[in-house]
């Protein structure tokens, strides 16, 4: 870890605050609001995960109070049934698109950005599903802390990786092998 990403408890953390890793082995991904207690369901997990959910599902419902409010605000402009329509249907179809990309963030690491034009109009119409983001993380926190399997699974792998790497090596690998010596003759 590099000076600027030292974490907070500085490197003397213990190594039960680091979920049971010794020095020199892969530490867990923080999670936001949960840090690293997914690991062990520990340091009040299950309190963390009921915050969020009621957390997120406030907020869902506060984001779609502020709707409310700006539909009536299109029905005070005498607008039309048309525009009135065509907000409540992109709204719609923006909150959808919001939660089914939030959802598959937290089973499968997005793919690289090849074009980042296509990845800013994305996030635009995200921006305006906001409910449907806030929504996919209130159902996440029900099953699990969101984004938890997929970092499980990758830090297992990396636990993995190390050991095979750590029981490999046995020894000093630059120190040559002595070769064996033939009996001496007289």
């Amino acid at each position: 870890m590099s000076d600027e990403q030292t974490p907070p408890g500085g490197p003397e953390r213990d190594a039960t605050e680091r979920g049971g890793q010794e020095r020199g082995g892969p530490e867990p991904e923080e999670i936001r609001f949960f840090g690293t207690s997914w690991v062990r369901h520990d340091r009040g997990y299950a309190l963390r995960r009921a915050g969020v959910a009621v957390g997120s599902l406030l907020l869902a419902a506060v984001g779609a109070l502020i709707l409310r409010f700006a539909f009536q605000g299109l029905e005070f402009g005498d607008v039309g049934p048309f525009v009135s329509l065509l907000v409540v249907v992109g709204f719609a179809v923006c909150s959808a698109l919001a939660f089914r990309r939030t959802w598959e963030g937290y089973v499968r690491r997005p793919a690289p950005a090849s074009d980042s034009a296509a990845d800013k109009s994305a996030q635009s119409l995200l921006l305006i599903g906001f409910i449907g983001s806030l929504l996919a993380y209130f159902c996440r926190s029900l099953i699990e802390a969101p984004g938890e399997k997929l970092r499980r699974a990758e830090y297992t792998a990396a636990r993995e990786r190390h050991e095979r790497r750590r029981t490999s090596r046995t020894g000093n690998p630059a120190a040559k092998k002595p070769k064996p010596k033939g009996k001496k003759r007289r």
